[in-house]
């Protein structure tokens, strides 16, 4: 039995429930950082406000690793710039929150398992972004850098950090079932040129990667967290049309109907972000999932 505990920020997320599963049947005590009340009768919750700066200071008592996934969805709503401000506050305000707590009590806490995003190369073309690759300078970038940067605050505390950039998570839920609507409605189509790199990863995957960085204490820095086969937006399409078995007659939506749609926030499906999974595979991380109509025949099954 594994007697280490762990504390989640953004637990009851896709990615936190599926990993505090198979931390809980691995053994390990988990606990969420949470706004309100949590379901899970394993899991013990503690509360905290990040726009008031109050949290539980209970919330580190016994804890050896701390997972930080909580952030504001990105493309729930229109980006204003008070949206903007909250979906940076609720990544890089947090983690500062939970540092400022680890600085002024006592604690067994070693490591820090964060999370980023593939935000940070966005519209790259059909460049391969490693690890070294520089950010860019949108939206997208500046959150995912102002993100990593508090991350890292933590390495002034003595902690281990991991950063894992993640790409567009394949789960029934989320991106993939926002992509299926139209296809399973026989309207399915490529967005803008169809052109544009996916860097996609099965859930599986990316919990998988988690644990990885959560058990291993010899893995820290960043990793990009994408499945080593990207695809474009118009073989992705084509991949879920086959595997629901629906046509794809449809002309592709035009770039300027997503822009007028989406304003800003249309580069998250306009933009092309082909990114390299060298580095985890090299780390000795394999995939389940390498192959698209694999992880896909695996979600639908």
């Amino acid at each position: 039995m594994n007697s280490k505990s762990i504390l989640l920020t953004g637990g009851t997320g896709l990615i936190g429930i599926k990993l505090t599963e198979q931390l809980l049947a691995k053994g390990w005590r988990v606990s969420h950082l949470s706004r309100s009340a949590g379901k899970n009768p394993q899991v013990k919750t503690f509360l905290w406000d990040v726009n008031k700066g109050e949290i539980d200071p209970a919330c580190i008592d016994g804890v050896d690793v701390i997972v930080h996934l909580a952030g504001a969805a990105i493309a729930d709503k229109r980006w204003t710039d008070e949206r903007k401000k909250e979906i940076i506050d609720s990544r890089a305000k947090s983690i500062r929150l939970i540092y400022n707590l680890l600085g002024t009590k006592k604690h067994q806490v070693s490591s820090i398992v964060s999370a980023s995003a593939i935000g940070y190369y966005s519209d790259r073309g059909d460049e391969l972004l490693t690890e070294e690759s520089p950010p860019n300078t949108d939206f997208m970038a500046n959150c995912c850098m102002e993100w990593e940067n508090a991350v890292d605050e933590g390495q002034k505390l003595g902690l281990r950090i991991v950063k894992f950039r993640t790409g567009v998570v394949l789960a029934v839920d989320g991106a993939l079932k926002l992509m299926a609507q139209p296809v399973k409605l026989y309207v399915g189509s490529p967005l803008g040129s169809g052109e544009q790199w996916v860097p996609w990863i099965h859930w599986q995957d990316v919990v998988d990667m988690y644990m990885l960085g959560i058990e291993n204490e010899s893995f820290a820095g960043v990793y990009n967290q994408v499945a080593p086969t990207p695809v474009t937006n118009a073989q992705l399409t084509k991949a879920i049309a086959k595997q629901l078995h629906k046509p794809l007659w449809a002309p592709k939506v035009p770039a300027f109907v997503l822009k007028l749609i989406m304003g800003e926030m249309s580069t998250i499906v306009l933009g092309s972000t082909k990114v390299s999974a060298q580095k985890i595979e090299g780390a000795g991380f394999k995939f389940k999932y390498p192959e698209i109509t694999s992880a896909l025949a695996e979600i639908y099954g």
